[in-house]
């Protein structure tokens, strides 16, 4: 399900499919108890068709998470998931109300 989101040419990369098909990005802290449950609930879940996911371990990749905060012009949250659809950020959440079911909605 998930691809590994670990360089900032790959943001570009995301930016030209989004244009193809919505894209999802989910910023995961792996020191955080409440980004590990939030990622075994999605990953539990069907991804909706059509959708593609990257996962991003921002401890490791934090000038990553720190690019797509200034790229999309959101506030940097963990857990964070983000949709990008037509190269912008068309639905951002965070911690708990993050769910599979929501993102089917973006799509």
């Amino acid at each position: 399900m998930w691809r590994a989101l670990e360089s900032e040419e790959q943001l570009n990369e995301i930016q030209e499919r989004s244009f193809d098909h919505p894209v999802v990005i989910f910023k995961h802290s792996t020191r955080c108890s409440i980004s590990s449950v939030v990622k075994s609930r999605l990953e539990r879940s069907a991804g909706p068709e059509g959708m593609e996911f990257y996962y991003l371990d921002l401890i490791r990749y934090r000038s990553v998470s720190n690019r797509i905060a200034e790229m999309y012009k959101i506030e940097h949250e963990s857990p964070q998931v983000l949709v990008i659809r037509n190269g912008e950020c068309i639905y951002d959440e965070s911690h708990y109300a993050i769910s599979m079911e929501e993102l089917a909605l973006q799509n």
